[in-house]
């Protein structure tokens, strides 16, 4: 028999897979157009896109995600925001509006999370409200939405606790690590609102169960980018597993607490205020153990990341801008003086307060980029065709990466610079006085049934923490020498670099 030399057998399998792709492509082509179009297409070479995720894992690396996919919507479809790539299986980008409305709203049953992303995501979230779609998502909602749209006053309260050890540790600290002592702020108020017990991260800031939460989070970020190749992704040797099972061994022992109780027990203290908290709510619902501890860890996540982010933002800019500052101070003086505690209305009175949070949410979405998984053979509205303005087939199980980021940025869906609209990529509160985003080109909390179900909780403890901060300090100094932040896509956006500031306390009497 004649030996085939390496080089042979080498070009043998190249040319096979090269058919291989010609004739897979070719029946996809067909299955997509019986329902629309084709969007501009990123061409991969390698079995798998292994070019394609080199690219993404370099970029993502070097922290240039954002710069990835205008690089992406440029070279590949001409400035428009939609494209489609293979890695394996057929991917669609896009950054339009009509779309993410048809994803999150309008065709909101042919979009979700997927089966894919649930077992990825089960080791750390589980069958928690990020993870899950149907009747499985619907119940953890159904379970959790009372606790979001009661106005108690304890929510206060809890900022009011913690918001008094965070000024204690700036009036110490002559510089800080904007972001490190938010997310401390931030851990001990979700953790006392939670469970009824503060970690106390900011008097103990080496606290074990935040450094595993936080690698975990950090494992959990590659393996959502890696894709179908994530089995790749050496969990047990980056800790993800012993994290994991250090998160559990806190969480579990509020969760034996609670079911410790009567329901007779918890049904009396979610009626009342005193010695209520998040979980006593869910545990009068539900005795499901695994349940409870899925809930926790999801609402934790959110509640702790997305409010640590904004307020390093903004924190970050008004140390750029003493005008912006001095102007907010003299609103907070207006409104709640230079002692008392704010109030629900007195937050919601203070426009300017909220032009600040509103600004920095446009410039820095909490959740940069996310995904949908297509439940259902379907369309997206916009994208397709020779002029990327017809409907795209997408098959069932395709992916869709949508970008709240970079649909945010874009300079066409903003008024002209003729009409005197501020530069939309400068932070530039007074651009919402009498302006209102197009519908669907603003969406930091995500849209939809699917909408962020802590928005209101969020948006009240950064305007708390402002008015508290700010009341006490009279300015913010940038201690960054010029150096850009940057921007570091996790699973929230966060600065890639330090963000090092210094407040000046206010002069007193």
């Amino acid at each position: 028999m004649l030996k085939l030399a390496f080089y042979q057998i080498v070009i043998l399998v190249l040319a096979s897979y090269v058919v291989y792709s010609a004739i897979t492509s070719f029946i996809l082509s067909r299955k997509v157009r019986k329902l629309g179009t084709r969007a501009p297409e990123r061409t991969t070479y390698l079995p798998y896109g292994i070019d394609m995720l080199y690219e993404v894992l370099r970029y993502f690396l070097a922290d240039k995600n954002y710069e990835l996919w205008i690089h992406m919507f440029n070279k590949y479809a001409g400035g428009k925001y939609t494209i489609e790539a293979g890695t394996g299986e057929r991917v669609i980008l896009t950054a339009e509006p009509d779309n993410i409305k048809a994803i999150l709203a309008t065709q909101f049953k042919d979009f979700g999370k997927g089966e894919q992303f649930r077992r990825d995501w089960w080791p750390f979230l589980g069958n928690g409200i990020f993870t899950t779609d149907g009747e499985m998502w619907h119940n953890s909602r159904q379970l959790i939405r009372p606790q979001f749209i009661k106005d108690r006053l304890s929510d206060l309260d809890t900022f009011e606790r913690h918001v008094q050890v965070l000024m204690q540790k700036l009036r110490e600290t002559e510089e800080i690590d904007t972001m490190d002592i938010f997310f401390r702020y931030t851990l001990d108020a979700a953790t006392d609102f939670l469970l009824g017990a503060s970690v106390d991260s900011l008097v103990h800031p080496q606290t074990e169960f935040a450094d595993h939460f936080y690698n975990a989070q950090r494992v959990q970020s590659i393996v959502a980018r890696v894709g179908p190749l994530n089995w790749l992704v050496p969990r047990r040797y980056l800790g993800f597993y012993k994290s994991i099972e250090i998160v559990e061994n806190f969480v579990n022992v509020f969760i034996d607490r609670a079911l410790a109780l009567s329901p007779a027990e918890l049904e009396k203290k979610t009626s009342h205020d005193e010695g209520y908290n998040f979980l006593h709510a869910i545990a009068a619902h539900t005795r499901d153990r695994v349940v409870l501890r899925d809930q926790i860890v999801s609402i934790l996540l959110a509640g702790r990341d997305t409010t640590a982010c904004t307020l390093t933002w903004t924190i970050y800019h008004l140390s750029l801008r003493p005008d912006i500052t001095a102007r907010l101070r003299r609103e907070i003086m207006e409104y709640v003086g230079s002692d008392d505690a704010p109030t629900y209305q007195h937050l919601k009175d203070m426009k300017y307060l909220q032009h600040i949070i509103n600004e920095t949410l446009r410039l820095y979405p909490v959740v940069p980029f996310n995904v949908r998984m297509a439940l259902a053979d379907t369309t997206l509205p916009t994208g397709g065709g020779p002029n990327g303005d017809q409907p795209i087939g997408v098959l069932k199980d395709t992916p869709v990466g949508y970008s709240p980021l970079v649909m945010q940025r874009r300079a066409d869906l903003y008024p002209s610079p003729e009409s005197g609209f501020p530069d939309p990529n400068a932070w530039v509160p007074e651009r919402w006085d009498g302006w209102t985003p197009k519908s669907w080109t603003y969406i930091p909390f995500n849209g939809g049934p699917r909408i962020c179900i802590g928005q209101q909780f969020a948006l009240t403890e950064m305007a708390y923490t402002l008015v508290r901060l700010f009341q006490r300090f009279e300015a913010v100094e940038n201690r960054m020498d010029g150096v850009d932040p940057g921007l570091h896509t996790d699973i929230v956006l966060q600065p890639s670099r330090v963000v090092k500031v210094a407040f000046v306390p206010a002069k007193r009497g």
